[in-house]
């Protein structure tokens, strides 16, 4: 296996946050294409096989805009912070034609802040709605799936919502406005020969929570 990433991408990151202007980011072009996104689209091409195996229904998809890979541009438009660009790289490998915030997979890196996680993350209403049935009407599966969760800054309400038995066995859990599973990575652990079996063996770890809200917002997995 291949070494995808090097200490070059923490430090490129690292820098471009001192300097968070277009006139240094588009100074430094070459450092970022050779050092940051070619790496992480060999990365997500590389991945794609493995993915299949996990789940034939999501998509790793390596276009160099509008697919698995983040744009690296920040939307400032309803936003006082100005500066415009993201100190991180982000991937998503999820249902095609789904946002963001749909059930899949998600690899964020940043200089000593890398991990994977899977969930959902902010969904609006009638997903999260859709969610909480399921954890009713399909309890044996959540109870299998639940110790999955741990996401210390899940937000959550503080009384049980609205139509939802108080005294519910998953009644924290029904309270949840995020839930998801992830797991942390060393930047030397990304920059390994082995980043790509454990970023595959992390992914598979989170596939059962990912299948069950796949399956709640009505998404094959």
């Amino acid at each position: 296996m291949p070494a995808y990433f090097t200490a070059e991408l923490f430090q490129f990151l690292n820098r471009l946050k001192r300097n968070n202007k277009r006139a240094w980011f588009q100074s430094h072009q070459e450092q970022w294409e050779t050092h940051v996104r070619q790496p992480a689209l060999q990365f997500i091409t590389e991945f794609a096989p493995f993915l299949a195996e996990l789940s034939p229904y999501l998509i790793a998809d390596a276009r160099p805009s509008r697919g698995s890979l983040f744009r690296i541009y920040r939307d400032t438009r309803f936003s006082h912070d100005k500066r415009p660009y993201k100190t991180h790289i982000a991937m998503r490998f999820s249902h095609p034609g789904k946002d963001v915030h749909s059930p899949g997979f998600y690899l964020h890196l940043e200089p000593g802040g890398c991990f994977a996680a899977s969930g959902l993350w902010h969904p609006e209403p009638p997903t999260l709605l859709k969610v909480r049935n399921a954890i009713i009407s399909r309890p044996k599966e959540w109870r299998a799936v639940r110790k999955l969760l741990n996401w210390d800054d899940a937000s959550r309400l503080r009384r049980p919502p609205c139509g939802f038995p108080v005294d519910h066995e998953f009644v924290e859990d029904l309270k949840l406005r995020d839930m998801g599973t992830a797991q942390n990575f060393t930047d030397k652990q990304v920059c390994s020969p082995r980043f790509m079996p454990m970023f595959v063996d992390s992914c598979r770890r989170m596939s059962p929570l990912a299948e069950f809200l796949s399956g709640a917002v009505g998404l094959k997995f």
